[in-house]
């Protein structure tokens, strides 16, 4: 993948992920999460939609008087009572977005393609000068028509529109697809690009690859892929994604990820599953014989990510699939050297353990377990997992 440079994160975590069903942040949580996004060094935040109301517009007044690094965006409709209240919010970016499919024209708007140019001029004009930086967003741009799309970046650029969002709405996209329509876009405009892709298909982190290829200068992304449905482009994903396919992002620190990743996920009510990529309790941790086995050769044997970049430690668990190489090297972790043979009747109580409760086994639990071994006879018709069964 060739190395596009600096790629700028746009994170909506406080606008597109609390609109997740059932999600809503607290103030103080809105100022922990976007202090915690300016200290990880992502440098764009969507803080919110003025025209919700009053409450919002101060909870996004308290957000911009943090005097936080990131720069702070309003989203708002192609409507002047959204600009002014976004005035009231502090914001001095606002994304303006407006429907650009027939689809959403005709059936939500109401409208046609040409009300939709004029609005967006004429909106785009008003918020100047208001004295706003302006972005258009265009909702739902990937079922649109890809020469209305073109013509209504030369009404936006024209107007002075600094950035043009491309919003795969519905999340219908493949990666093919999105490199092809934003190759199309470069092509095209100077305007900075950035991609909005929701996850439904489970390809946003992959659109979102697919577009900076594409040429999109800007990505769009939430902490844990939180927002409407399946969720957005996983900031944590869309990072290392990039740190790993030779592309570097705005001044993201990897190893702040995690935690990150935690206090958004208590925040909204949503665990994090043990497997999420990037993030998840296990990502790092591994218990098959073989893998184990050859990680303890060489790492780099079944290892992508390298867990101390991201702020973690690999893990070996011992379980089901384990073998007695991981045996081996627990106890030796643990400060007691096993022979062969004791090393594979462990392993042996250890299967059978997890069979039938599925839970692990403690450091302390299989200390006690070697020492029941210790004291077993070997000549003793008790087999020698029962004897640690009964003493573990």
């Amino acid at each position: 993948m060739t190395d596009f440079g600096e790629i700028v994160l746009n994170d909506t975590t406080l606008r597109d992920g609390e609109q997740a069903p059932g999600v809503c942040f607290l103030l103080e949580e809105r100022i922990r999460i976007a202090r915690a996004l300016d200290k990880a060094g992502v440098p764009e935040l969507e803080i919110g939609t003025p025209a919700m109301g009053v409450e919002e517009q101060e909870e996004m007044r308290a957000l911009v008087g943090l005097g936080l690094k990131p720069r702070m965006i309003a989203w708002c409709r192609m409507q002047e009572s959204d600009l002014e209240a976004a005035r009231q919010t502090g914001v001095t970016t606002v994304n303006l977005s407006i429907s650009t499919s027939d689809q959403q024209i005709t059936h939500k708007l109401g409208r046609d393609r040409a009300w939709v140019m004029r609005q967006s001029d004429l909106m785009i004009r008003r918020a100047r000068e208001m004295g706003f930086t302006v972005f258009l967003g265009g909702e739902d741009s990937s079922r649109a028509d890809l020469d209305f799309l073109l013509r209504l970046i030369d009404v936006a650029e024209l107007a002075g529109a600094k950035r043009f969002r491309f919003a795969d709405t519905l999340g219908v996209l493949d990666p093919f697809t999105t490199f092809e329509r934003f190759s199309a876009l470069r092509v095209h405009t100077d305007l900075d690009l950035e991609i909005h892709a929701h996850n439904d298909l489970g390809m946003a982190t992959a659109n979102s690859l697919a577009a900076v290829r594409g040429g999109a200068s800007h990505v769009s992304t939430t902490v844990n892929g939180l927002g409407e449905r399946a969720g957005n482009a996983p900031l944590e994903e869309v990072v290392a994604a990039l740190r790993q396919f030779g592309v570097k992002p705005s001044r993201v620190d990897a190893k702040a990820l995690q935690s990150l990743s935690a206090l958004v996920a208590e925040a909204a009510g949503r665990p994090v599953p043990a497997g999420k990529a990037v993030v998840g309790e296990a990502i790092f941790t591994h218990e098959s014989g073989i893998h184990v086995n050859g990680l303890l050769r060489d790492p780099q044997n079944y290892q992508f990510l390298d867990p101390a970049a991201y702020g973690r430690e690999r893990h070996i668990v011992l379980g089901k699939h384990s073998g007695t190489a991981a045996v081996l090297w627990y106890f030796d972790a643990m400060g007691i050297e096993l022979a062969g043979s004791e090393a594979r009747q462990i392993l042996d109580f250890v299967r059978e353990h997890y069979r039938t409760s599925k839970e692990p086994l403690s450091s302390q639990a299989l200390k006690s377990c070697y020492h029941a071994l210790k004291k077993h006879e070997a000549s003793s018709v008790q087999p020698a997992t029962l004897a640690l069964r009964v003493a573990c």
